[in-house]
């Protein structure tokens, strides 16, 4: 064969970003060779300390891929290793190389099991293709961090984003942050769960929710994928409200699986469903939430609300906390760590709604032992409703170490 047909036969795939705005990240670019083994150029400003090892971890990547002649071009911004074993697979795939088998970066310790009704006051949201927020983003302090496959994403990018992100979920310590991940829309987020469930999230996603069909639909890929690949943690699932039709169908959608923990609402698809402006005090969406909130309750599961979309505004974000708490959700989206404090700080309980509470429950305790079916503080008769709504404060501030060891231990002997 001719040299010029012989090159046009070659493939070639890239993957990845770099440039003077990128860090934490690498352009990588794949090309076949029918011999000569694996030639790597690469450019790093840290070439001169970390270069052989980059070359080494490449080399080690396209092994486990089955690619054993390559030339391989790297332009690195600071690329950790599960990175850099994310691009350089996106990169072979798309070149249609290898044994379409995966090149997994060695695993950090799982953490704990994350609990159905565990504290999810804040989910920071993380674009998935964007590897420099991963790192550092459990040091913020959210309850929860969500690797986003889906708006976050270019279409173009959906193949490449879902192996960073599965890579991170094996390789990068998140703190006591849950670790969530939003799936595309089905049938797409299908693609998504067969990376994803092998690394055991402990919660997933999924947009644009209107019937409990989908829910169904991502139930049975979940049982299926993790029976295969030998997953038998939990994997709970929250179904995102965002059109009028899923709203109509909230309380189907909040019962439609065990495995869901909660649902929540997205204002800016709903409000676009509706044709209406998404305003900063949400009366255009009032109902919208408090049918979200009702279902939730109904179904026994958590009721969390939308993200706040301007960061700036942290006085607003306060506001729309605390209204949103007083409405019943428990907890929100955000898009910056910057609101985690904020919204942690909307969603406590003041410090005389706990001492009332914690004063009912004393007084509920001391009824209990007397063995009293009537429960009285001071002069006044508290009713069993009253009693119980203290209760639930008392157990919830306990679980954000608002409440001091004895305290916690009285509500615990009432719980």
């Amino acid at each position: 064969m001719p040299a010029a047909a012989e090159a046009s036969q070659l493939k070639r795939g890239e993957a990845g970003r770099a440039g003077s705005d990128v860090r934490s990240d690498l352009r990588v670019s794949v090309e076949d060779r029918a011999s000569g083994g694996v030639e790597i150029e690469l450019r790093s400003r840290v070439a001169l300390y970390y270069g052989e090892n980059i070359r080494q971890q490449v080399r080690d990547v396209l092994h486990a891929l089955g690619v054993e002649h390559a030339f391989v071009s790297m332009v690195d911004e600071g690329a950790l290793p599960f990175v850099i074993a994310a691009r350089v697979e996106a990169a072979v795939r798309r070149a249609g190389l290898g044994n379409q088998k995966s090149a997994l970066p060695e695993p950090v310790p799982l953490p704990a099991a994350s609990a159905k009704d565990r504290l999810r006051r804040s989910r920071l949201y993380l674009p998935g293709n964007e590897p420099k927020y991963f790192v550092n983003a459990g040091l913020h302090g959210p309850d929860a961090v969500i690797l986003d496959l889906e708006d976050s994403v270019h279409h173009a990018e959906k193949d490449a984003a879902r192996l960073v992100v599965r890579n991170a979920l094996r390789a990068v310590d998140f703190g006591t942050a849950e670790r969530m991940v939003r799936i595309n829309q089905l049938p797409l987020g299908i693609a998504d769960l067969e990376e994803i469930i092998p690394q055991s999230p402990d919660l997933i996603l999924i947009p644009k929710v209107e019937t409990a069909a989908q829910v169904w639909e991502v139930c049975d890929a979940i049982t299926g994928i993790a029976k295969q690949s030998g997953v038998t943690r939990a994997i709970w699932l929250m179904p995102i409200l965002e059109s009028a039709l899923g709203i109509e169908n909230a309380f189907a959608i909040a019962t439609a699986s065990d495995r869901i923990a909660g649902i929540t609402i997205g204002l800016e698809d709903y409000t676009a469903d509706l044709g209406v402006v998404k305003t900063a005090t949400g009366g255009e969406s009032l109902f919208a939430r408090m049918r979200v909130v009702n279902a939730a309750h109904a179904a026994h599961v958590q009721a969390i609300d939308s993200v706040y979309g301007d960061v700036a505004d942290s006085e607003g974000l306060q506001r729309w906390g605390e209204a949103s708490r007083a409405m019943g959700f428990e907890g929100m989206g955000c898009i910056h760590p910057m609101q985690i404090e904020i919204i942690h700080r909307a969603f406590a309980p003041s410090q005389s709604e706990l001492e009332k509470a914690l004063k009912i429950v004393a007084a509920y305790e001391d009824a209990r032992a007397r063995g009293l079916g009537v429960v009285s503080l001071g002069s006044k008769m508290i009713d069993a409703p009253v009693v119980q709504r203290a209760l639930k404060l008392v157990e919830r501030s306990r679980r954000m170490g608002l409440v001091n060891a004895e305290a916690s231990a009285r509500e615990g002997g009432a719980a």
